[in-house]
């Protein structure tokens, strides 16, 4: 095993932490940074400044515009990028947008990623993914899939609801999940703007971070063209496979810079802060919460850089990223709530990025599959005695 950067990845990890540390942190107070993600004002002067740096979309092939990056190499650039809010925002590699990407190159036609895919490497234009349903219909089980697709003539007739679709407001695409009268799901692709699709509304949500927020949606007689089917009919199970598997990961990888930036915060506080006559580090209630920090954070990135190797090596990785998930989310949870307690009241106010941190962090532990969902899945695969690695068909 060999945990060593190569120097063109330790030189990449330095210019993404600098862009990020003077670029984009001092946007962080930009009053465009509203409840429902930063606006499209904030998010393209953001993204102006990742397109000067030469840093957008890296996770896509440069044939796309993007530096390729295996999934390791992400890793260590997307950590990077997590430790500002606004970073994944300012690089184009934010949920959904960086999985929908992922997934167009892996599984669309050339002529969907000329009118797709193209325009979201360049974040000309945003994205959603529209899966999870209220109820009754799918939400942590997709089996539960309500919203369905009619063949006619020309193409299908799209209906149903979705809500929690991230980036709805302001998308200019959208990947529906939609399935055929005798079960089968598929993959459809929209424009936004077509008739029969209604957004409702906006969710209030705990979380900041992602532009246009979570939304509320219905398809109410939505025309979708034959070739705007992605991939094979039927097959949309399989293909949410091929997308939720990484971008479970990218999750990961974003949010652990972001608690990284939570536990630096707490430690300079811990540094300088005194009480009882010593510095508050000095006392062992808070030097072992930072000292906990650190152990979580070391484990989860050796989880994720694990689980970014298995994926580098062609396989989907489902066993892996199920295990990263949990790891990451609860370990990263840990981290940023002892820094809350490390800097007391100013912990629970905006004095510091951290209260943010703690609130868009939250949802982490829900989002791409609950804990407890992964924790069946892999129980499920041990006591099947199935092996973790098959590889990706």
């Amino acid at each position: 095993m060999d945990f060593s950067l190569s120097p063109e990845l330790t030189e990449l990890q330095a210019r993404v932490r600098a862009f990020i540390a003077d670029e984009i942190v001092p946007f962080e107070r930009d009053p465009r940074c509203t409840a429902h993600g930063p606006d499209e004002s904030l998010r393209a002067e953001l993204i102006a400044k990742g397109r000067r740096a030469g840093l957008l979309s890296s996770h896509v092939s440069p044939e796309f515009g993007g530096l390729g990056l295996t999934h390791v190499a992400k890793a260590v650039l997307f950590e990077e990028a997590g430790y500002s809010p606004l970073g994944p925002v300012a690089l184009n590699i934010a949920a959904p947008d960086e999985g929908n990407m992922h997934l167009l190159e892996a599984v669309a036609t050339p002529q969907q990623k000329e009118r797709w895919l193209r325009p979201l490497a360049a974040a000309e234009i945003r994205s959603c993914f529209c899966m999870t349903e209220p109820p009754p219909g799918a939400g942590a089980d997709p089996s539960m899939l309500q919203t369905t697709a009619t063949p006619d003539d020309d193409g299908y007739v799209i209906d149903g609801g979705k809500w929690f679709i991230t980036g709805a407001h302001g998308a200019a695409v959208g990947i529906i999940m939609a399935k055929f009268a005798d079960g089968p799901a598929t993959m459809f692709l929209a424009d936004m703007t077509s008739p029969g699709i209604v957004i409702e509304r906006a969710m209030d949500s705990l979380d900041t971070c992602f532009p246009g927020g979570h939304g509320v949606v219905r398809f109410e007689g939505l025309r979708v063209p034959k070739e705007n089917v992605l991939g094979e009919p039927g097959e949309g199970f399989r293909y949410a496979q091929v997308r939720l598997s990484p971008a479970r990961l990218t999750h990961c990888m974003r949010w652990l810079g972001a608690a990284r930036r939570a536990h630096d915060v707490a430690t300079a506080y811990a540094r300088q802060r005194h009480a009882f006559g010593k510095t508050l580090g000095e006392h062992e209630g808070v030097g072992f919460m930072l000292a906990d920090n650190e152990m979580d954070l070391h484990v989860t990135r050796l989880a994720i850089w694990h689980c970014a190797w298995v994926l580098d090596q062609g396989v989907l990785g489902k066993h892996e990223s199920s295990i990263a998930k949990v790891v990451s989310s609860e370990a990263l949870w840990r981290v940023v709530d002892r820094s809350v307690q490390v800097l007391g009241g100013q912990g629970v106010t905006h004095e510091t990025v951290v209260a943010r941190i703690f609130a868009d962090m939250r949802a982490f532990r829900i989002y791409d599959g609950p804990s407890e969902v992964h924790r069946w899945s892999i129980a499920r695969r041990i006591l099947r005695g199935e092996k973790p690695r098959e590889k990706n068909a």
